[in-house]
């Protein structure tokens, strides 16, 4: 099948936009690889300091001759998702030392759980964790002892910032090994209804926290198709994982043999072998563009929008929001995965996974076959399935056909024909908002406004029987720029029991929402942001709003709109406490939305 038209053009957009940047970038990358393996370079006394505490490598590393990996790290047991990684560094040793080859753990990085801080102070810190992770990477990666780097990372700004690390890194192989889901808990349709019973006060908190342990219950990603599993898709599109690996159970058989097969695969790929494949190499337009296809076939996480552009930014490339929005118009929906549907990731990788999704993409010409990839060359060795034959992995032919297409559909017969992002344009400046779980009846909110500077507001008002008809709730000063754009996943069950009390309800902000929401309409990173005066800011309450999915447009329907003045908030209680002290230079240098509200690029 030939490049679907629309997917070539947006490619050829991007390079023609990004050529000065990708030149340059390109040139520094091959300069570096050039100059072969780092240790070549290193003093004596420099060496020594590197190797001085690994015992039994000592010898191999002193002679300089097998590839060295670096290993970075996110472990923590905070994380779920990343508990499992804590046994990982002696496994990745242990391969590489029976290959001939060392491995040392290079360095960690900050992992924060979303989860944990959702609708608390912590939460200010959360996208900012991303640039610190990148520049905590590079800082372990700054020793210039490595041939190749391992990855370690899952979780929201997680695997962005690695993978802004890699790309600084460039002339590195970069390799990302998974640790895989937790296991199937209470259906997460369950969850939410127990969530809402909460918030109209029918069940106590003992009840809640009885589901929500029953729900996130074990190690491992959680099973709702959030920003931690649309990283894991995002992986294996760009073709940074081994093919099949993201959604492999913890503390399993074929889980360990995934991470040794990719331990023995990076030192396959080091400029000492005969398949040298450095991240730069992989991370071109072509990826950004197949991983953003992907975001759009799987009905994926929102906060991506964010971190891709961030993510290309490292790697020499500018993503725009309109690439985003072109290719969601011709790329159809193929899963659903809640909060897009009852599934969770467990059901969608027996139903077929990333790999029949995949094989359907390629076959009707909506994914770049061409690229570099960390297993070889060509995406067509993503469709295949890793099994587990006499303690080894080896790779078989995928899923042909789903095997539950109340999960996972062909290309010819989608769920709905357009991707999961839509675009908005307007009064109100810009926006995305995410239609892969809204009902199309909710695609077009008319409606007065409700205006909230932040969501304990809004909670309030919904405690104090405030919400009696339809609205558009304005949650602003929001934004990278006021308060480091926090996650509002705290307003879900609100605005879903207005919603199943018959009321038109959406949601504006200049904040985001997690991968776990959707059902609700909501145009979020509406740019400008309200603490740079953008028109959000001079909305008042009973304004009237259209946030219109189908023309993609966002806009306020009140003929003195224009003549205002923009409205400031006191904004001191986001610069203090919980660490946010040290985010002041963060707040002040972030970029827009549009461009990845990164702070150090």
């Amino acid at each position: 099948m030939s490049l679907n038209p629309v997917v070539a053009k947006v490619t050829q957009r991007i390079t023609e936009r990004s050529e000065q940047g990708r030149a340059a970038y390109l040139e520094r990358m091959r300069a570096a690889a050039e100059a072969g393996p780092a240790r070549a370079h290193l003093s004596c006394g420099n060496q020594a300091h590197a190797y001085a505490a690994m015992e039994e490598d000592k010898a191999r590393l002193a002679a300089g001759r097998a590839p060295n990996i670096g290993i970075v790290t996110a472990y923590n047991d905070m994380l779920s998702a990343h508990q499992p990684y804590e046994g990982f560094p002696a496994l990745i040793r242990q391969t590489a030392r029976e290959a001939g080859a060392t491995a040392q753990v290079a360095g960690g990085v900050p992992a924060m759980c979303d989860g944990v801080t959702q609708g608390q102070a912590g939460m200010e810190l959360s996208l900012f964790s991303r640039d610190v992770i990148a520049m905590s990477a590079s800082v372990a990666l700054s020793h210039n002892c490595f041939d190749a780097a391992l990855f370690l990372g899952i979780c929201d700004k997680i695997v962005p910032g690695l993978v802004m690390a890699a790309a600084g890194f460039s002339h590195l192989p970069a390799v990302f090994l998974p640790a895989g889901p937790m296991p199937s808990g209470i259906p997460n349709d369950e969850k939410s209804r127990i969530r809402q019973q909460f918030a109209t006060g029918e069940i106590s908190r003992d009840e809640l926290m009885k589901a929500e342990m029953a729900s996130y219950h074990a190690p491992g990603t959680c099973t709702f198709y959030g920003t931690a599993n649309s990283n894991q898709m995002l992986m294996e599109f760009m073709g940074l994982h081994l093919p099949g690996a993201s959604f492999v159970n913890p503390n399993t058989p074929l889980r360990e043999a995934l991470t040794r097969a990719g331990v023995r695969r990076a030192l396959e790929i080091t400029a000492t072998g005969n398949s040298f494949t450095p991240a730069g190499e992989v991370l071109d337009e072509r990826a950004f563009v197949n991983g953003i296809v992907g975001l759009m076939a799987t009905g994926g996480s929102t906060n991506l929008v964010l971190h891709l552009p961030a993510m290309a930014k490292a790697a020499g490339i500018r993503l725009a929001v309109e690439d985003f929005a072109d290719l969601s118009e011709v790329v159809p929906l193929l899963a659903k995965v809640y909060p897009n549907g009852l599934a969770d990731v467990n059901h969608f990788h027996a139903a077929g996974g990333l790999g029949y999704v995949i094989g359907q993409l390629l076959e009707a010409g909506l994914l770049h076959p061409d690229t570099r990839t960390v297993a070889g060359d060509g995406l067509a060795l993503y469709t295949r399935e890793p099994k587990l034959k006499d303690g080894e992995v080896v790779w078989e032919e995928g899923a042909k056909g789903s095997h539950n297409e109340k999960i996972v559909r062909p290309a010819s017969a989608p769920f709905q024909p357009t991707g999961g992002l839509k675009q908005l344009r307007g009064s109100l400046g810009q926006g995305v908002m995410k239609v892969s779980a809204v009902a199309p009846e909710r695609h077009v909110i008319e409606a007065p406004a409700r205006i909230f500077h932040d969501q304990e507001a809004v909670k309030a008002a919904f405690r104090d029987g405030e919400f009696t008809g339809d609205c558009v709730v304005v949650v602003r000063f929001q934004g990278p720029g006021a308060n480091g754009m926090p996650e509002l996943h705290g307003l879900t069950p609100v605005l879903s029991v207005l919603q199943e009390r018959g009321f038109r309800v959406a949601l504006v902000t200049d904040g985001r929402m997690s991968g776990a929401s959707g059902k609700v309409p909501a145009a979020i990173h509406v740019c400008p942001e309200a603490v740079a005066g953008g028109p959000i800011a001079r909305l008042r309450d009973g304004d009237l709003l259209r946030v219109d999915a189908v023309a993609g447009t966002l806009d306020v329907l009140e003929p003195d709109f224009d003549t205002r003045p923009a409205v400031q908030a006191d904004l001191s209680a986001s610069t203090h406490g919980i660490g946010r002290e040290l985010f002041a230079a963060f707040r002040a240098s972030v970029s827009p939305a549009t461009e990845g509200a990164c702070a150090i690029l």
